[in-house]
């Protein structure tokens, strides 16, 4: 049985050839002689293509990740209180004003020490008309005194209040009462034969320190302390102490320094005094 071959592989598909006859062993298998076989016609090969060099596709993308899926909003969790209300709208607030601009702050300047303030004395209140005084206090010491009033004697020297009544004071008649125009004067025994008398402390007293003079009309005149001054009797300065002054001035003497026994004591103590206030009846207590 003949077969089918192919011619060597040069890329096309060959056609058909006959297979080469087979040689038979038994006449019997075949019917008549053997025809005469034809020569074989030879093929050119066929030339050889060089392989074509195609290029290479490019990389397939690397795969994209999967786009996240959206998710669907969660809805909100239920509330256990009512539902609100709706606020209704706020009005708008008008509009500020704008700032005017700042001035530029001026360098500062430096600060001048400050004068020392002086000493603002007070007014001098108005002096009091003529009124007998009924009695003389003086705080500090703790003395409130009744006055009697005094006169000069023979020899022209001022009287004073009786040994018999130590807490007694005079006041010099003569002369102006307690809160006039002038210097008014009163005076008082240091001591007795019994003991310490009004003016016992008159020496102790300071500046500043405050004495009252009530008088008939009711109202007081209160003087303050200026100076305190001791003199001797034989040197006694008449008018330093009892000249006469525009403003309402008082004197308190009694008497000071050594004592002799048969010529008593030998000084006097002199305190001076200007009106500083008046005092109404209904302010006094």
């Amino acid at each position: 049985m003949g077969g089918i071959w192919w011619s060597e592989d040069d890329g096309r598909p060959a056609g058909p050839v006959a297979a080469p006859a087979v040689e038979l062993g038994d006449a019997k298998a075949s019917p008549g002689p053997p025809a005469a076989a034809a020569p074989e016609p030879r093929r050119t090969p066929a030339p050889v293509r060089p392989p074509v060099s195609r290029p290479s596709p490019p990389p397939p993308p690397p795969p994209r990740p999967p786009s996240p899926s959206p998710r669907a909003p969660s809805p909100p969790p239920r509330s256990s209180q009512p539902p609100q209300q709706a606020r209704p709208p706020q009005p708008a607030r008008p509009p500020q004003p704008a700032r005017p601009p700042q001035q530029p702050q001026r360098p500062q300047q430096p600060q001048q020490p400050r004068k020392p303030q002086q000493p603002q004395h007070p007014q001098h209140p108005q002096p009091l008309s003529r009124s007998k005084p009924t009695s003389l206090s003086i705080p500090y010491l703790g003395l409130d005194a009744p006055l009697m009033g005094l006169g000069l004697d023979r020899r022209q020297q001022l009287t004073a209040p009786p040994l018999d009544k130590p807490k007694l004071a005079g006041w010099y008649e003569g002369g102006p009462s307690p809160g006039e125009a002038g210097t008014a004067v009163v005076v008082g025994h240091l001591d007795t034969r019994t003991g310490p008398a009004v003016f016992a402390g008159l020496s102790t007293l300071k500046p500043g320190r405050l004495v009252e003079a009530r008088r008939a009309d009711g109202r007081t005149a209160v003087y303050t302390v200026d100076a305190v001054r001791m003199y001797e009797k034989a040197r006694f300065p008449s008018q330093e102490v009892y000249g006469a002054r525009k403003r309402p001035e008082l004197r308190l003497i009694t008497c000071g320094g050594v004592y002799d026994k048969q010529s008593g004591y030998q000084s006097n103590v002199v305190v001076f005094a200007h009106l500083t206030k008046t005092l109404e009846p209904s302010r006094h207590a």
